[in-house]
């Protein structure tokens, strides 16, 4: 299976070959420095909020994009004070970590793009159960009959699909199973979900690290399907590949916007716990996208006591709508702002922050 690797994204003259450091103005020897580092599909909307915040706040960031499930890993081993992740923490390392918190930040969307000549400019219908038979290679043809029955009156060709995933720890992993685990209970018996998975055998299928990786797997295969973050949709757009439309709970065939995603994550507000561990796959709605999530920041409550305060005044500025979560943040990587009742459990969290005490200094 060939593996495809890619460097993520310069963006705006804030990354810098996958690493972006911002400083304050001015050097200033008593800067904070914060690592973060994780989900590929957060990092163009740190890369955006790092150099703003920056400029007024004596803290320098770096970050890195390398999987969710780095994020998760350096956070928890304390190599990086914020871990960014799609998913959020597991109850095994819950109950390992006690003092991890996983904090939503934003809420993202995931597309379904393919390399069909001829029909990139249309969206193809398709379904939870049609994409677990091609992940699965049960559904091998883009005519096959499953996929026509979804779009009638469209040309099909009859060519070979080559099916895209994500070979390192990732989060879009983690939420493009759970939509095919939610949605196929075939698929959630057999395979289920998680930042990596055993995939199926499936022949000519390709392997690709990180969203960039899969953007540039996708337009050098015609014929080719992915799952690739919705930050990326510049990207995607740019090389004028398709994009689906998924058919949700409620059998209606949506586009990932901010209606449909707003939707989704209105019918799942309510429902959110205190620490936020929550899946918002596939819920109900007529108008509901699929495929949404929250965005983690992973963080450890214990930290040294000026780290602890940089991170927690970074994050606090983040959600807030006239900070990290403001329109104008929001629509260059076509993110949703948090809901109100989510950014209060947000804030109670980020609150939790505090500093590490050592057996002298209980």
């Amino acid at each position: 299976m060939p593996l495809i690797t890619n460097k993520p994204p310069i963006l705006a003259a804030a990354a810098a070959v996958g690493l972006v450091t911002a400083l304050a103005a001015g050097a200033r020897a008593a800067e904070t420095r914060v690592l973060e580092t994780g989900s590929s599909l957060l990092y163009p909307l740190f890369n955006i909020w790092v150099p703003v915040y920056a400029k007024n706040h004596p803290v320098q960031i770096t970050t890195q994009s390398t999987g969710s499930g780095t994020g998760i890993s350096e956070a928890v081993s304390g190599l990086a004070q914020i871990g960014a992740s799609d998913a959020y923490l597991s109850p095994a390392i819950h109950q390992q970590h006690p003092n991890m918190l996983n904090i939503p930040l934003a809420i993202s969307s995931q597309m379904v793009n393919y390399n069909l000549p001829g029909l990139n400019g249309a969206h193809l219908k398709l379904s939870g159960p049609v994409l677990a038979g091609i992940y699965e290679g049960k559904i091998s043809h883009w005519d096959d009959p499953q996929i026509a029955k979804l779009n009638p009156g469209v040309k099909l060709p009859h060519q070979t699909i080559i099916p895209v995933h994500r070979t390192d720890g990732s989060g879009d992993t983690f939420i493009f199973t759970q939509f095919l685990s939610a949605s196929t209970p075939d698929w959630a018996s057999t395979h289920g979900y998680g930042t990596t998975i055993s995939w199926p055998a499936v022949s000519g299928e390709i392997g690709a690290e990180g969203n960039q990786g899969m953007v540039s797997a996708v337009q050098q295969n015609s014929y080719s399907i992915a799952y690739i973050g919705i930050s990326y949709k510049g990207a995607t757009d740019q090389d004028k590949l398709g994009e689906a439309e998924l058919q949700n709970k409620a059998g209606n065939f949506v586009l990932p916007d901010n209606p449909t995603v707003q939707a989704a994550a209105a019918a799942a507000a309510g429902q959110t716990p205190k620490d936020e561990s929550m899946s918002l796959i596939f819920q109900p709605g007529a108008h509901s996208y699929p495929i949404i999530n929250y965005e983690y920041a992973i963080v450890n409550t214990a930290l040294p006591e000026q780290t602890a305060t940089a991170v927690r005044d970074f994050l606090g500025w983040t959600i807030q709508s006239n900070g990290g979560n403001a329109p104008g943040f929001m629509k260059k990587v076509d993110f949703v702002p948090l809901p109100a009742a989510i950014r209060h459990l947000s804030e109670d969290q980020i609150k939790a922050i505090g500093p590490q005490r050592s057996a002298s200094n209980p």
